[in-house]
């Protein structure tokens, strides 16, 4: 019972911070406006421009700025400092799981996030721009994806935390990771406006499966491998999870290989 324990205390943790979270939230409002502006002068320009209209382009806009915090496209873990410094000598010592114990902190971190930080503007767009809400089961096969994409999301951070072992320090990896998930998630541009091949390879990457297919799946757009419908939703749950169990299982492979260099070095 100690993860649920874990997660419920990372909730109350963040939710020590409400104001800096409101703040947090009204930022993302403001940017949405921004950048729905922008992209409906682009759909306006290029209408149907990668199977979008208008009213998808602003609902997908306002769907990143909801998911900017759940899925923490911006930062990454707090473990990376703490092999920077040591600590995590201490962390290794716990009687639980180093994995399971980040994984459940960062459940709850995304929970608070998606109340606090994710509602507020997705509420305000939908409303400023009139936008259609969808049924309840879209929102119930959203809320699998959302999760989904946190999982795969620890999963690319947790791993790049761990690289700090060896690289003794994370900031270029880190420089790095920002990078990609900015533009191969969905954060910028959605990615069925990426021209050909690149399109095709960024719809296959792990970072799709952090904005780009939970909107997809709130939009009811074609899932991975053109699939639509029932079939569409399956094929996207599947390559989120297929991602993410890759990625705890990469995650598993090296906090295995960071204990036994850590012990190796008398750390």
């Amino acid at each position: 019972m100690i993860y649920p324990w874990v997660a419920w205390y990372a909730v109350r943790r963040y939710a020590a911070y409400r104001v800096g979270a409101l703040s947090e939230a009204l930022t993302n409002t403001v940017f949405g406006f921004l950048r729905a502006y922008i992209l409906i002068a682009l759909w306006r320009a290029r209408p149907a421009l990668g199977g979008y209209d208008v009213t998808d382009a602003v609902t997908f806009c306002f769907l990143t700025q909801a998911l900017i915090g759940p899925v923490q496209i911006f930062g990454g873990m707090d473990l990376a400092g703490r092999i920077r410094t040591g600590d995590v000598a201490i962390d290794l010592q716990r009687p639980v799981d180093l994995q399971l114990w980040w994984l459940a902190d960062d459940l709850g971190r995304a929970a608070f996030a998606l109340a606090f930080r994710g509602l507020p503007p997705l509420l305000v767009g939908a409303v400023a721009f009139r936008l259609d809400p969808p049924g309840p089961g879209v929102w119930a096969a959203f809320a699998v994806a959302v999760l989904l994409g946190v999982l795969v999301s620890f999963g690319l951070r947790y791993v790049v935390a761990l690289l700090t072992f060896w690289l003794h320090d994370d900031r270029g990896v880190q420089a790095m990771a920002l990078v990609t998930s900015l533009f191969f998630s969905g954060m910028i541009l959605p990615l069925v406006v990426f021209p050909g091949a690149l399109g095709e390879i960024a719809a296959f990457l792990p970072w799709a499966a952090l904005i780009q297919v939970p909107a997809d799946v709130f939009l009811g757009k074609a899932g991975p491998f053109g699939l639509r419908g029932g079939a569409g939703l399956l094929a996207a749950f599947g390559f989120q999870a297929a991602w993410a169990i890759a990625l705890l299982a990469a995650g598993r492979a090296l906090t295995v290989a960071a204990r036994r260099k850590l012990v190796i070095h008398g750390g």
